[in-house]
């Protein structure tokens, strides 16, 4: 099976669709709950950019850069996010998961520790990666969080990595985890959803 080939990944919770133009209506909803477009260290795009967002990230997938999917909600079936794969470097074996963000109101909930399962699952088990790789911005502390209770661990800080919208410049935190530390990675979160149930 090749990593990059469009796929649904499904759980109890979550399930991870290869993102379309009709995922945009729940996407402007999901965006819209806490207005979390407006966090200026993070690049979550505005209701008005959704569907100009889901376009950006398919044409990346045409030139295998990336590939994207709509966070879907299984007691709703609603989308409530989106996440993907970036960065992929096929003859290495590498591969990022990013560009992630979900509705406030399944932020810090089980679906985002199922949606990670999913995607690491994939990646280490379907796609042989030898790292999977998560990036944010030095001042996303609860980004940060997010990815070390996930069981990755800081890399380092690429300084003055990116230039943002606003003009700053972003420090960029880089963490990984290696192909060593997926059982014990995969049996934390599974132990986590056991509780989050």
């Amino acid at each position: 099976m090749n990593l990059y080939d469009s796929v649904t990944l499904k759980g109890q919770v979550a399930r991870l669709e290869p993102l379309a133009a009709r995922h945009a209506a729940g996407l402007i909803e999901a965006v819209e709950d806490g207005e979390i477009w407006r966090l200026w260290m993070t690049m979550v795009p505005a209701p008005q950019e959704i569907a100009a967002e889901i376009e950006r990230r398919l044409e990346l997938q045409r030139q295998g850069a990336w590939l994207p999917f709509a966070v879907i909600e299984q007691a709703s079936g609603r989308a409530v996010g989106m996440t993907n794969f970036l960065n992929i470097d096929t003859p290495n074996r590498r591969v990022e998961i990013g560009a992630t963000w979900y509705r406030r109101r399944v932020q810090r909930t089980a679906l985002n520790t199922e949606c990670k399962l999913l995607l690491l699952t994939h990646a280490f088990e379907a796609g042989q990666c030898i790292a999977v790789e998560f990036r944010t911005h030095v001042l996303n502390h609860a980004s940060r969080g997010a990815i070390e209770r996930l069981g990755a661990r800081l890399d380092g800080i690429l300084r003055s990595h990116q230039l943002w919208r606003d003009g700053t410049l972003r420090d960029t935190c880089v963490y990984s985890i290696v192909a060593a530390e997926w059982p014990a990675v995969r049996m934390h979160l599974r132990f986590e959803l056991g509780r989050a149930r």
